[in-house]
């Protein structure tokens, strides 16, 4: 699959295909230098949750920018995604997070929405009354969709039985599912289920959480790829990875370095067949979540 700059969501929105991915950024200064530089060297998304405590210091970057008639940004030009944080789980929490997100972010709308986790804080991961407090989560995003305080919803963290499942009470599906993707979690079927359910698939932790850059996690797949493309570091490589399997993409970075070898890897060339079908043959011989694993949530 051809990697594109935006991924059209089911309701016709076309959401960038690359973004810069905020969590563990929590510092107010780092941040905000962090997000002004990102759309200097050209980002067009940044995301963002409750659960990071760094909305306020992003909306003001934002606010910023927006003020400064020089950047040439308006609040159309930039895709916020934001999330609610399990301990807002349920119809009026999420509803008062929504509300408290868009108050943090200096925005009046926010494109994005997602549910971050499909478990309730203080609930048991097998406990029932995990469905029964996303339900009410997900009613509260379709009515603040409808009034236009969100542009699209979606979820994160969601395997195919929670998909499955909201099949009975949704309304309006999910237009995303935020998940972990990399060669040592490829999450195959659950990317194939939501292209053929017209769920645009992000992928988090690309890079393994850096593991795969610092040496903490060594791919003789990925070392051989790099040595034959030299044009190509690991990060990029492993963002055309993800991207080629039609997923999105939001690195996090810090350096302007970074940021800019991240966002640039539109602009290379594509991977090979042969390139492509060795990263996945990575996950034949060791399988893992480098992040959390959803499948135990009830």
């Amino acid at each position: 699959m051809v990697p594109r700059p935006t991924l059209t969501l089911s309701n016709g929105l076309l959401m960038p295909s690359v973004g810069l991915g905020t969590w563990q950024q929590r510092d107010t200064s780092t941040v905000k230098a962090v997000v002004c530089q990102a759309l200097n060297v050209g980002y067009r998304l940044i995301d963002t949750a409750s659960a990071y405590r760094n909305e306020v210091a992003i909306g003001s970057a934002l606010a910023g920018v927006f003020a400064d008639s020089a950047s040439g940004l308006r609040r159309e030009d930039i895709w916020i995604t934001s999330k609610l944080a399990p301990k807002q789980q349920g119809f009026d929490k999420a509803t008062a997070a929504v509300h408290e997100s868009l108050r943090d972010l200096q925005t009046d709308y926010i494109d994005l929405y997602l549910i971050h986790w499909p478990g309730a804080s203080g609930k048991p991961p097998e406990s029932a009354k995990n469905r029964k407090f996303r339900e009410g989560s997900w009613h509260a995003l379709e009515l603040l969709y409808r009034q236009g305080k969100v542009r699209a919803i979606g979820v994160s963290n969601y395997t195919r039985m929670h998909l499955e499942e909201m099949k009975e009470y949704a309304k309006i599906m999910p237009m995303v599912n935020q998940c972990e993707l990399h060669p040592l979690c490829p999450q195959t079927e659950l990317l194939h289920y939501c292209q053929s359910n017209n769920i645009v698939f992000t992928a988090y932790a690309s890079l393994g959480e850096a593991e795969f850059l610092n040496g903490n996690l060594s791919l003789a797949q990925l070392d051989t790829i790099v040595a034959r493309r030299q044009d190509l570091t690991k990060a990029q490589v492993l963002l055309l990875w993800g991207l080629q399997h039609g997923a999105a993409v939001i690195p996090k970075a810090s350096s302007v370095h970074r940021l800019q070898e991240n966002v640039a890897v539109l602009r290379k060339g594509l991977l090979s067949d042969d390139d492509m079908c060795d990263l996945d043959s990575v996950d034949v011989q060791k399988h893992r979540h480098i992040c959390w694993d959803p499948e135990k949530v009830a």
